[in-house]
């Protein structure tokens, strides 16, 4: 019998996961290694599109994915400045281009620690403490040099996938530029325990524009199935972490956003710098980038994340391609071309749109922006473009057509 080839994905988080879980299942001797020592279970990505779902269900994750969150079929925009809802958006719209007509509120650490349940099941080596700090390679392998809390080792493999995320240790040894710039603003998390949408009747993915303030609402299980929303809010430039992180600043928010006669009941805060950037390139020789180590954008709508499980989807498939089944090498830099023109267009383009809209104090622009929304989601034609895009379902259906 032929030897598989070795598979080495740089990583644990959901990218990297579910690049070793599909490239498990398509023959390759996978193993994945991660800088941490434990999953990272801090408040992050939570919505997972129609898309990505046939993904997930593809790798046999669906059922459980579905079983710790929550499903959600609608979304609202609102204007916080009259407290009126503008528009609602039912995935139902999409029966006929998916299996899957809604979303899936479930957290990105649940997605990982799936994934690697089902790696370990299948003896996959998953080594946690081991921090990838460069590669080199040749004709024929990938040699990468990486740190363990027992000292420095070399791992030797056919092909790398590098999901180590926005800093990639990987994409900065290849000497990849990563092209973008930072948001003067940073972005605060308030996760909480009271039930919007019993007080206010918000959905579980609801957006608000405003002009001294916009605001994401979001409806997650928890760990403990209980379920609590997470609100996210911009700080103004010159705020300190001190002052954002405040409980009175804190408490402020959530009363500007939704006045209550007691006191929210906080239970994590999260702030951190916001980026839009995209790496030149996704693939140099045998070593292809996905997810964060690719690209990184706001996270209005929902598509860092997804767009990354694309992209492992995506990289596994040409791999298969060319190392098992003796396909050109070309295709590898297809990958590439395809990963980063779709990510321009369905995530850069469209999550700083969806931030612009949020944001926008032009009073005649922002009537004219709600208006559209407002037009667009009362047109089940239009409605249904519009959830196409937002969903990725034009971009994965645009991907084959990407020369």
């Amino acid at each position: 019998m032929t030897k598989a080839p070795k598979l080495l994905v740089v990583g644990g988080g959901p990218v990297g996961v579910v690049s070793a879980v599909a490239a498990t299942q398509a023959g390759f001797d996978v193993e994945l290694i991660e800088a941490a020592t434990e999953i990272d279970t801090r408040p992050r990505a939570s919505t997972t599109h129609p898309s990505t779902l046939e993904m997930i269900d593809r790798i046999g994750l669906l059922d459980r994915f579905i079983a710790e969150g929550l499903v959600a079929r609608e979304f609202q925009f609102w204007d916080r400045e009259t407290g009126t809802l503008v528009a609602t958006f039912d995935h139902e719209l999409l029966r006929n281009d998916t299996r899957f007509p809604f979303v899936v509120q479930t957290e990105q650490h649940k997605l990982a620690r799936m994934g690697l349940d089902k790696l370990r099941e299948s003896g996959v080596n998953v080594r946690f403490g081991v921090r990838a700090v460069s590669c080199t390679q040749d004709a024929d392998h990938v040699s990468v040099e990486v740190e363990t809390a027992e000292g420095p080792e070399t791992l030797v493999a056919d092909w790398v996938i590098a999901a180590d995320g926005g800093r990639s240790a990987m994409r900065k040894s290849l000497g990849v530029s990563f092209d973008g710039y930072t948001w003067p603003e940073r972005f605060i998390v308030l996760t909480i325990l009271d039930d919007m949408h019993a007080l206010g009747g918000f959905a579980f993915r609801s957006y608000f524009a405003g002009i001294g303030e916009w605001a994401n609402l979001f409806k997650v299980a928890g760990d403990d199935g209980k379920g609590r929303w997470r609100a996210v809010f911009p700080t103004a430039v010159d705020e300190s972490d001190e002052e954002a992180l405040s409980d009175a600043r804190a408490l402020a928010r959530l009363e500007g956003l939704y006045p209550l006669e007691r006191p929210y009941q906080i239970v994590h805060k999260n702030l951190y710098a916001v980026h839009q950037r995209v790496a030149e390139t996704f693939r140099v020789g045998r070593v292809l980038l996905a997810g964060d180590s690719g690209h990184v954008n706001n996270p209005i709508g929902g598509l860092g994340l997804n767009f990354g499980v694309h992209d492992a989807t995506d990289a596994v498939a040409t791999l298969s391609a060319v190392a098992l089944r003796g396909e050109d090498s070309a295709a590898l830099d297809h990958y590439s071309r395809r990963r980063r023109l779709l990510n321009v267009k369905f995530v850069q383009e469209q999550t700083i749109a969806n931030k612009k809209r949020l944001e926008e104090r032009d009073s005649a622009a922002r009537k004219a922006s709600l208006d559209a929304l407002r037009a667009t989601a009362a047109d089940t034609v239009r409605a249904r473009a519009f959830l196409l895009r937002s969903s990725l379902i034009e971009s994965v259906r645009e991907a084959a057509e990407v020369a």
